[in-house]
């Protein structure tokens, strides 16, 4: 399998750690206090974390740790409790779901919710939603401008696909698909989105070792084409060891380690908690 070079991993004021290449950017995320209360129970507690512009980071840990819940916060789907979340320096307290997609936070998720009857391109094309540029009278009487969008959609959703070489599969339905093209068409309907930040969500549940080793390719393609940055939450430590540059562990919604891969696998605390001893099995 492929060895991918990892940035150096340097320190920045807030005590957190980002690539080198990213020093003269601003982080693309921070969290700060980060916190979440379901009924007394804080789910998330003092998350405090800091994401490099173009890093691949991954939050890691048991179930029920409250990685989901993470995402959650992020994309607006629960508000927290206390804290705030500052996204390319400018703070998301306030924003709803569609908003923070329009900032630049896309996600997919650990169950796959594609549209099942539409066809590969027009799933792409739902993620294109927030760049239309054509009046709703031009929608409705198919005028010039509607139609020159539908071009650029086209073009667009097309050049995506390609990303993954599923642009022969732009006509099959979704539903229709293997399962490693469904893990594949969800994330590019996300990217579809122009995000900043992807949040995948156990992006290789259910995949072959072969599949694995395509998707820890595809990520790194994905971060190297747009110039993004991608968090991700994944069991397979093989995947996780093997592309994420800073690492978050999260336990009974706390963060207990942060660092590199490296630092990661010898933490004893994280041996205890998560990895066991067979931490790259899988």
């Amino acid at each position: 399998m492929k060895k991918f070079e990892k940035g150096k991993m340097v320190p920045v004021p807030s005590m957190a750690i980002i690539p080198e290449r990213d020093m003269d950017s601003p982080p693309v995320l921070e969290c700060i206090h980060l916190g979440i209360e379901f009924g007394g129970l804080k789910a998330v507690d003092d998350f405090n974390f800091v994401i490099g512009k173009t890093e691949i980071a991954g939050l890691i840990g048991p179930n029920g740790a409250g990685k989901t819940t993470v995402f959650n916060l992020l994309t607006k789907v629960y508000n927290p409790t206390h804290g705030s979340i500052m996204l390319d320096g400018i703070d998301t307290t306030g924003k709803t779901t569609v908003q923070v997609c329009k900032m630049g936070i896309a996600r997919t998720f650990q169950n796959i919710r594609l549209f099942s009857n539409m066809t590969v391109e027009e799933n792409v094309r739902v993620g294109l939603h927030n760049q239309v540029k054509y009046s709703t009278l031009s929608g409705v009487l198919r005028l010039p401008p509607y139609w020159k969008q539908e071009k650029v959609f086209h073009d667009r959703a097309m050049e995506l696909l390609s990303i993954f070489d599923m642009q022969d599969m732009a006509g099959l339905y979704a539903g229709n698909l293997p399962y490693g093209a469904q893990r594949r068409l969800e994330i590019v309907r996300a990217l579809a989105t122009n995000p900043k930040l992807l949040l995948l969500d156990e992006p290789a549940a259910g995949m072959n070792p072969n599949e694995t080793a395509e998707l820890m390719e595809n990520i790194v393609k994905i971060r190297d084409t747009f110039g993004i940055a991608v968090l991700l939450i994944e069991h397979d430590m093989k995947l996780v060891m093997g592309i994420c540059e800073g690492i978050c562990v999260l336990n009974f919604g706390k963060i207990i380690a942060k660092g590199t891969a490296e630092e990661i696998q010898s933490n004893p605390e994280v041996i205890k908690a998560y990895l066991g001893n067979n931490s790259m099995e899988g």
